[in-house]
């Protein structure tokens, strides 16, 4: 600031001296008075040397004032640069610097967009791992890695919720819209970065690279436990197909095959895992150890659906006849309420409550006469009687609110499923909804309506962007692809490249070749 006064004032100084000069120079340069008689005797110049001595003076009065000028505006245009120029890179006030424009909403979208998917994927990678070292090690010895894992998912559950809350049209405002996308990609970066904070000290702990102790062993042990449960997964998938129409069973189609592959592919990486041992190569045993401990994790995912299907519709079958008598209950309750009884307390039009109670009515004979007209989804049973009778009262009967538990930890639970094996081409809206759904889930108190309905968004979702996604790796080996879908390894090269790891971004991969 006192610097541009400086120069301020030395530029109006100069002006006011060139100006002067201007103005006085062409009478210093002009001989005034009355001619001087000559007394001397000496010689007389003669009238050319005195034209010649008055043409000089002409043309020093003329040039002179110029250069000066010349001189003045060099100096002015050099000062007003400089001014322009301190003026757009100083910080003070009055000269801040102008702000680069903001990037568009759709490559702000994006970059949120993938940020979730990365640290979704991140985390459940450094989840499953955490357990294979838990389970060589014990609770005490991993309690760092399991905070770490904890904070990461608190930090990608909050970036979860604003991004349901921003597809929502929360908040309105496009800066705040601007500043909540920023804030996702903020909280996903925090959720990466205390994964990655705790990568080293987890490798140290594992020791993978250092020959890896007993990992090799507890990973066999493991595959050997997941081949004889997908065996009997299996034969209890025929058995649910005897019992149950395929609607009832068409949440973990495909699953035994699937846990089939990964297997395949868990034995194939474990075979290698013991030749590179044996060769004295511990990094490259490290890295097809895990490649072989992700198959195990998502074969028991493929498994564990199977089985936790069958426990589900044993219960739901169980619980139908009971909540077909709750829902009747309700239903009976509003009609009170449109009679006019003491009951009556529905904020509902008494027109759109009659509505209601008809759609009920319909749906609950519809119930009936499956329950005893041959197979039927039970499942499916609970929640046409949880969706229709919700509207009418507050399922405040009976058995419904169990069943209404009951169907939305069975979508929640295929949806997470589905999402975890096929995560590499799963997207962020598919998690959003997922996400969305295990909270309401957890909520106190429970929304398992809610809950319901956005996780079986998600799965549609999420098999909608498989069926988008195609093969993952155009010349790939068969086993390699289904572990890149997975998100096992991570693809680039024909054996799937590096498998994912403990860690954020930026250590995930450090398995390499």
């Amino acid at each position: 600031m006192t610097s541009s006064m400086v120069v301020r004032v030395v530029h109006a100084v100069l002006g006011a001296a060139v100006g002067v000069l201007w103005l006085v120079l062409p009478g210093m340069t002009t001989t005034a008075g009355d001619p001087v008689a000559i007394t001397g005797d000496g010689p007389v110049a003669s009238a050319p040397a005195q034209d010649e001595e008055d043409d000089e003076s002409s043309v020093a009065d003329l040039v002179l004032p110029l250069v000066v000028a010349g001189v003045a505006v060099v100096l002015a245009g050099y000062g007003y640069a400089r001014r322009t120029r301190r003026a757009r890179t100083r910080t003070t006030p009055g000269g801040h610097p102008v702000p680069p424009p903001p990037p568009p909403f759709a490559e702000l979208d994006a970059r949120a967009r993938a940020s979730l998917v990365e640290a979704d994927d991140c985390v459940r990678t450094s989840r499953e791992e955490l357990g294979f070292a838990e389970a060589l090690f014990g609770a005490a010895a991993v309690a760092p890695f399991e905070r770490a894992v904890r904070a990461a998912e608190a930090e990608l559950s909050a970036a979860f919720r604003m991004r349901q809350r921003y597809d929502d049209g929360v908040p309105e405002d496009a800066a705040a819209r601007r500043r909540a996308l920023a804030e996702i990609t903020g909280r996903c970066r925090e959720a990466g970065r205390r994964l990655d904070a705790e990568a080293a000290g987890f490798d140290q702990l594992r020791g993978l690279e250092r020959g890896g102790g007993e990992a090799p062993a507890v990973a066999e042990a493991r595959f050997r436990e997941l081949t004889d449960r997908t065996a009997d997964a299996e034969g209890l998938l025929v058995e649910l197909g005897e019992r149950y129409p395929p609607a009832a069973t068409a949440p973990v189609t495909g699953y035994v095959a699937q846990a089939k592959g990964r297997l395949v592919f868990a034995a194939a990486r474990l075979d290698r895992t013991r030749r590179s041992a044996d060769a004295g190569d511990a990094t490259g045993a490290a890295r097809q150890l895990r490649a072989a401990e992700g198959a195990l994790s998502q074969a028991a995912v493929f498994v564990s659906g199977v089985e936790r299907l069958a426990t589900e519709l044993s219960a739901a079958t169980e619980m139908v006849p009971a909540a077909l008598t709750g829902a009747e209950v309700e239903v009976a309750e509003a009609r009170g309420w449109l009679a006019g009884g003491p009951t009556a307390a529905s904020a509902v039009p008494v027109g759109e409550l009659r509505a209601r109670i008809l759609h009920a009515d319909i749906v609950l004979a519809s119930v009936r006469e499956a329950l005893t007209g041959g197979p039927y989804d039970p499942l499916g049973a609970l929640r046409r009687i949880v969706r229709a009778v919700v509207p009418v009262g507050v399922g405040r009967a009976g058995v419904l609110p169990a069943a209404a538990s009951l169907v939305a930890r069975s979508a929640v639970g295929a949806a997470d499923g589905f999402v975890a094996t096929h995560r590499r081409a799963v997207g962020a809206e598919a998690r959003t909804r997922l996400a969305e759904a295990q909270r309401l889930l957890a909520a106190e108190p429970a929304e398992p309506a809610a809950a319901d309905g956005l996780a079986r968004q998600a799965r549609d979702l999420a098999e909608q962007d498989v069926r988008l996604y195609g093969h993952p790796v155009a010349g790939a080996a068969e086993e390699a692809s289904g572990a890149v879908l997975g998100g096992i390894v991570l693809g680039g090269t024909p054996d799937g490249g590096p498998p994912m790891s403990f860690g954020g971004p930026d250590t995930r991969g450090r398995r390499t070749a």
